[in-house]
């Protein structure tokens, strides 16, 4: 490693440790008292895939007096030796820091990812970061804690992973285990596979490929004529052993491999009404966009003069620095492979009837942010920095989610 590299790395370390330091500070205090992956661990090394305890009315699937959690089981993995080590009572207590010290494994995954991407400025980086960690619900989840948000904090680091790996030595294999893990943890990433598998085809993931004037035709045009097929054999058995897992946990669960749970949870009334319109459904769309892009906190008299509602609250106010993915290079292969990703895993979420209650923010909109920030390195890289206008933006959305942390301990 050069010297510009080795200095690189070890900034990158310290701001990682300085955002767990700032996470721990926001969160250290608050209990979610819904620590159900560490109990889902300590079943699966009981041999079983039930909980003995239930730890709220909701989100929890109660059949014959055993208690299914209903979210994704690989965070529970994650978690196998801690518990196995601490127990599951004491691993609940210290989510905090564990949820601090995931966040900031994702912002060093961040800073990795860009440094990958070229974005050579360290100041140029450390803006990025700070509009990755604490300009989107990163901040929110990891104040909030709980079975809801910690599963959003392994998905991003995985997702980084995977990003890293396509920009580096494009392990096939490697990318399909962490994308599989991630599908395990956010269903919606799924959908990025077909993604990565176009960015290991040769020519539409470098940095000096322009595409013709026709995108679609010359990314078709390019995938039919080298068409990776040993890279997409290693992509699918990469991912194949986490889609076995799904279907086999949800056969030991509830007796058929197509049940994950979701649709058996018990729920509030509100939500329980918007899950009859259908799990999935076009009747979602029109309120899953307005909490990703319109809704607003109401105006009080009193500080600090606003209160969000916890359904949702437009990314344009919370993470508007986001925006600067559209200043990236639209004649790269890689800049619209990415926003196809970001797309592809929103599309869903859209679909999905439950909206990310309680939040402030989108949270769900955390899925398509790894992909996003791809797109901001590459904007950086492009524009041979980050504009005075961008940082104030970058800026003004890091205060915004400030706010979240009193609204977490206050909504």
């Amino acid at each position: 490693m050069t010297i510009a590299g080795t200095r690189s790395a070890w900034i990158g370390v310290i701001v990682s440790a300085a955002s767990a330091a700032i996470y721990w500070f926001a969160n250290h205090n608050f209990d979610a008292s819904r620590g159900d992956l560490f109990y889902l661990a300590e079943a699966f090394l009981s041999g079983r895939t039930w909980m003995d305890v239930q730890l709220g009315p909701y989100d929890v699937i109660t059949i014959d007096g055993r208690h299914y959690v209903p979210f994704a089981p690989f965070p529970a993995i994650v978690f196998i030796p801690l518990v196995a080590l601490l127990g599951a009572a004491t691993s609940d207590r210290l989510e905090p820091l564990i949820n601090a010290l995931l966040a900031a494994g994702g912002v060093g995954m961040c800073w990795w990812l860009l440094g990958r991407i070229g974005v050579a400025r360290l100041l140029d980086r450390i803006w990025l970061v700070m509009l990755f960690g604490f300009s989107t619900q990163i901040l929110w989840v990891t104040t909030r804690g709980g079975v809801w948000h910690t599963g959003h904090l392994v998905a991003t680091i995985l997702t980084f992973a995977c990003l890293i790996e396509l920009i580096g030595r494009r392990r096939a294999w490697l990318i399909g285990l962490c994308a599989g893990a991630a599908f395990l943890t956010r269903a919606p990433l799924a959908f990025a596979v077909p993604l990565y598998a176009l960015m290991l085809v040769p020519g539409l993931d470098e940095t000096d490929v322009r595409l013709s004037s026709s995108t679609a035709g010359s990314i078709v045009s390019r995938v039919r004529d080298a068409i990776p097929s040993r890279s997409w054999l290693l992509l699918g058995l990469g991912v194949a052993p986490s889609i076995a897992f799904f279907f086999m946990y949800n056969q030991l669960r509830f007796g058929t491999p197509l049940e994950s749970g979701y649709a058996l949870a018990t729920l509030p009334g509100f939500l329980e009404r918007q899950r009859q319109l259908g799990l999935f459904s076009i009747a979602h769309i029109p309120m899953n966009l307005d909490y990703l892009l319109i809704h607003l906190p109401r105006l009080i008299p009193d500080p600090p003069f606003f209160k969000p509602d916890g359904l949702g609250m437009s990314v344009l106010l919370t993470s508007p620095g986001l925006l600067f993915a559209l200043r990236a290079d639209w004649r790269l292969p890689r800049t619209w492979l990415l926003a196809g990703a970001t797309i592809a895993v929103l599309i869903p979420t859209l679909l999905y009837y439950g909206g990310g209650w309680l939040q402030y923010g989108y949270r769900y909109f955390l899925d398509s942010v790894p992909f996003v920030m791809a797109l901001c390195g590459l904007a950086a890289v492009h524009r041979r920095g980050i504009g005075i206008g961008w940082k104030v933006l970058i800026a003004f959305g890091t205060v915004v989610m400030a706010f979240g942390v009193y609204w977490a301990y206050n909504i």
